[in-house]
């Protein structure tokens, strides 16, 4: 196949990745230059080369699933493969779904993406994160990927996510997962997994929430609410925690502008709300602080559901 990918390091030649190519790619088609056009043309033909046979896209490979690996002895970690998952599949989704038809190449590229999106939604509505922490990530990397795919609010792939992200606010309007999310047993949570809320984990709970057609509901309002509290002196948002998994159980890794200036961060949950209020038909002030309501009781400790297939599985999916 030919090349058209971007990688995740500045110096990085052979090595891209499929994730950083769809945002990439997005970026330059939101853009909107004719220059950017045959970059993005190479980017989604490459991308949807590397599509694995379930459906679903990789970080680096496709069809990366020999699951035997991980008898090895050294392998201990669970982490020698590179598997589909949800987040990078939505991230692919998302590109796909901003290019005109015409330009999305093979339609049975999106069916089956589709179609293990479908299958990759948890019991409670939530999607699994690989690349960020954790369902909270993956759930509002698949509505994105849902919305600019066309796919209706009320579509009940998006309701179950919708009201997952809004049973998971916190009492102070914000939203928060620990990494121990990704342990193999829900059980093994320590009381201590609930680190309370989050910016960057609040920005991608609003942003998945507003492409879920909510961005008028109370909890998007009392969302923003809080990120506009916790805003620094200086504009920005600082969290102490880890924000993604290198290898999950692993190792973690902090991504400081996962709070500050990434497209997902606090900024542009902040501005894609108040775009939503200047085209909402009933022109309610979302961001208005007197129309914020009084939060919910105070949410229980956090423990997620599902089969935590990603972190743990160490074999292929019924």
């Amino acid at each position: 196949m030919e090349g058209g990918g971007w990688a995740f390091q500045y110096h990085n030649d052979h090595y891209h990745d499929l994730d950083d190519t769809a945002v990439v790619a997005w970026a330059m088609q939101r853009a909107g230059h004719a220059r950017h056009q045959a970059s993005i043309e190479r980017a989604s033909s490459w991308l949807a080369a590397l599509q694995s046979r379930d459906g679903g896209f990789a970080a680096f490979d496709a069809d990366n699933t020999h699951y035997h690996l991980h008898e090895i002895p050294v392998a201990d970690h669970g982490a020698l493969l590179d598997p589909p998952s949800a987040d990078v599949s939505a991230r692919v989704g998302t590109l796909l779904g901003a290019l005109p038809e015409a330009q999305r190449g093979d339609p049975a590229v999106v069916a089956h993406l589709m179609a293990y999106l479908e299958r990759e939604q948890e019991p409670d509505g939530s999607w699994f994160g690989r690349w960020g922490t954790n369902y909270i990530y993956g759930t509002w990397s698949v509505l994105q990927a849902l919305e600019n795919l066309g796919v209706p609010a009320s579509d009940p792939l998006v309701r179950r996510a919708a009201r997952w992200l809004k049973t998971m606010q916190h009492a102070d309007g914000g939203w928060g997962e620990h990494n121990d999310s990704y342990a193999s047993d829900p059980q093994d949570l320590p009381a201590s997994s609930n680190i309370g809320s989050t910016a960057f984990q609040t920005a991608w709970a609003l942003l998945g929430l507003m492409a879920a057609g909510k961005g008028d509901s109370p909890e998007v309002r009392r969302g923003v609410a809080y990120l506009l509290a916790a805003q620094q002196s200086d504009g920005l948002w600082t969290d102490p925690w880890f924000t993604a998994p290198g290898f999950p159980r692993v190792f973690y890794l902090r991504y400081h502008g996962y709070s500050r200036f990434f497209h997902c961060g606090p900024s542009p949950a902040i501005a894609t709300c108040r775009r939503a209020q200047m085209v909402n038909a009933s022109r309610r002030p979302i961001l208005h602080p007197a129309r914020m309501t009084q939060p919910r009781s105070p949410r229980e400790g956090f423990k997620c559901t599902g089969c935590h297939r990603r972190a743990a599985c160490r074999g292929p999916h019924a």
